[in-house]
């Protein structure tokens, strides 16, 4: 799990220990059940001996449930609660609800909605059928770097969020990072001249996916969608000339109904990356 940025690391208002907390509590995933102190500490790269203070504390306040006979955690209703209370905040969650259901009946592909963590996106609403083969949930995690959904969102950041975040990635990823910034820097270009990303077998060799970035006017977000299916199903001429369009339609519909803003590109921004090979200048410092 990575650590603070350099920002944070400077900050003198910034709590170490509540991070660190919070970060023990993150490295629980959907399908984990029990997690050890050895466990934790591997997914958080923070010292056993940390850990074990945290895992402590966190029982005490009733985050965790330890199991004793296992001697492990699970999260405990409070900590579920916690999230719990963050969907229901959500009113994108819901209203896209009908959206989301229309569209997979209609493509006979899964469409979600999730938001940025860290350097993934999770999942926080999923409308999908029986038939689809890729078995995401709510609160399912996909990378930012090589999926729809975490380009669309990348590329509907500000300038100066894109380029922390395109760092961050770089640095993470090391040398797999050429492959995927191209990756990224087509799917500006293709933001740029169609409104949506596409990623066909870039996260997983059977899987493609269009995605569309989702702006508020409060404040919040950005967010995004994806479309998604076996990629015998959808093809790349499919994701560009049918999902993609109507994923882009839905979008708009749902920020109308939020009363928000639609995600064009700036205008000085949208001037840079309007002609092919202008995108690279957006990334031209990460490489």
């Amino acid at each position: 799990m990575k650590r603070q940025g350099k920002k944070v690391a400077t900050d003198r208002s910034f709590v170490v220990a509540l991070s660190r907390g919070l970060d023990v509590l993150r490295a629980f995933r959907p399908n984990d059940g029990l997690l050890g102190n050895q466990e934790i500490a591997a997914r958080t790269n923070l010292p056993k001996p940390t850990v074990s203070r945290l895992t402590y504390t966190l029982t005490k306040l009733g985050y965790l449930t330890p199991v004793p006979r296992f001697e492990k955690y699970q999260l405990a209703p409070a900590a579920m609660a916690l999230g719990y209370a963050a969907l229901a905040n959500l009113g994108v969650r819901h209203l896209s609800e009908p959206y989301r259901e229309e569209l997979m009946r209609e493509t006979g592909g899964a469409v979600a909605v999730g938001g940025r963590d860290r350097l993934s996106m999770i999942y926080f609403g999923q409308s999908r059928g029986m038939t689809i083969g890729v078995q995401l949930d709510v609160g399912s995690r996909v990378p930012i770097a090589t999926t729809a959904m975490g380009r669309a969102y990348l590329w509907a950041l500000a300038e100066e969020d894109r380029t922390e975040l395109l760092q961050e990635l770089k640095e993470h990823y090391g040398p797999r990072w050429a492959k995927m910034r191209d990756g990224i820097e087509r799917a500006g270009e293709n933001v740029a001249k169609h409104g949506f990303v596409i990623s066909a077998g870039e996260w997983h060799d059977d899987i493609a996916a269009a995605g569309v970035a989702l702006r508020l006017n409060d404040g919040t977000g950005p967010y995004a969608f994806n479309c998604g299916a076996p990629a015998f199903r959808f093809t790349e001429e499919r994701l560009r000339t049918d999902i993609g369009p109507r994923l882009v339609t839905m979008v708009r519909n749902i920020e109308a109904a939020l009363g928000g803003i639609a995600p064009q590109i700036k205008k000085q921004e949208g001037r840079k990356l309007k002609a092919g090979g202008k995108v690279a200048r957006v990334v031209e410092g990460i490489r």
